[in-house]
């Protein structure tokens, strides 16, 4: 039998004592906001819910919970802008989901992971990303060096 001391927890009991104030759907919104601000500039409810597959009611319950969070600024109707803060924790969030698909896509062989990516990005500590990103950033040079011995042939 386990007891509290042996650390086991379900995920919800793990996610508890993390305390952290986003929870995964809220960094799936916040991701895909920053992600389009960088490529058009603009955001908007009707366009966060077409990318996320959500309804608009879904994707204005959540903005307006980010944006009681301080991560963004919005205007009923209108554009949804990043704070100062959610432009940081949004950067954090393209760059650790690129790690992990990066690194899915070298170990699989594959051009797009997005699935997996999606799945587990939630549930990785910046400490396991970066440490992620090293052994990608290994592997890509392993890689790069093996494509090179190839071409000699």
């Amino acid at each position: 039998m386990m007891t509290k001391a042996d650390g086991f927890y379900t995920l919800k009991g793990y996610q508890m004592n993390e305390g952290a104030e986003l929870t995964t759907a809220m960094e799936d919104y916040l991701e895909m906001i920053c992600r389009t601000t960088l490529e058009s500039g603009i955001v908007r409810i009707s366009d966060l819910s077409k990318m996320l597959n959500v309804k608009p009611s879904s994707a204005t319950k959540m903005v307006q919970h980010l944006k009681e969070l301080g991560y963004v600024n919005s205007e009923k109707y209108g554009q949804i802008e990043l704070t100062e803060v959610g432009t940081a924790a949004g950067a954090y969030l393209l760059y650790r989901h690129d790690v992990i698909s990066r690194f899915l896509c070298i170990l699989n062989k594959s051009e797009n992971e997005l699935e997996q990516v999606e799945k587990i990005e939630h549930f990785l500590n910046r400490k396991t990303v970066e440490n992620i990103s090293k052994l990608t950033q290994r592997l890509e040079v392993e890689e790069n060096h093996q494509l090179d011995d190839y071409k000699k042939i």
